[in-house]
């Protein structure tokens, strides 16, 4: 379990007291911005869906160990759903310094708000599926605004 909870929780920082989710997309942005330097953002998205596929399969497992559902500690939907963001939003070591701020924002935003299908999801779907779905969801939402607010900014102010 405590290989399992080291995953589910990205290497505990979904143990955190205060905001886990937070932190937890935090450090799953500064680790995507890590992978970035060496990896190509298309094989970015492509470990995202990957650990997404393992990570049903771990929270039902948890989830049954523990009786619980969508446990706060768990957060490597977090990472699955930032890293899809940055994936899908273009960033390059020449915009990052202004979309690693903004994928990480709308993130938060989606992730939280959980607008239209997002919510559905978290509501409805049951399980590690409903834990990732939602996640997943608005990490696609959060990197087409982050690309959108960016081309905005480049048109507009710099």
């Amino acid at each position: 379990m405590n290989l399992r909870r080291f995953f589910l929780t990205v290497g505990f920082s979904g143990l955190s007291p205060k905001a886990p989710g937070t932190v937890g997309s935090f450090v799953s942005l500064f680790l995507g911005l890590f992978l970035l330097e060496f990896l190509h953002v298309s094989t970015l998205f492509l470990l995202a869906l990957l650990i997404t596929v393992i990570a049903i399969k771990q929270i039902d497992i948890y989830e049954n160990e523990t009786q619980t559902h969508d446990n706060s500690e768990i957060v490597i939907d977090e990472l699955a759903g930032m890293w899809i963001t940055l994936a899908i939003c273009g960033i390059n070591s020449g915009n990052m310094i202004i979309m690693a701020p903004l994928a990480f924002i709308f993130f938060r935003i989606f992730d939280i708000w959980k607008p239209s299908i997002i919510a559905k999801i978290d509501r409805d779907v049951k399980g590690g599926m409903g834990v990732m779905g939602d996640d997943v969801v608005a990490g696609f939402a959060a990197g087409v605004a982050t690309a959108g607010t960016y081309q905005l900014i480049e048109k507009f102010i710099l």
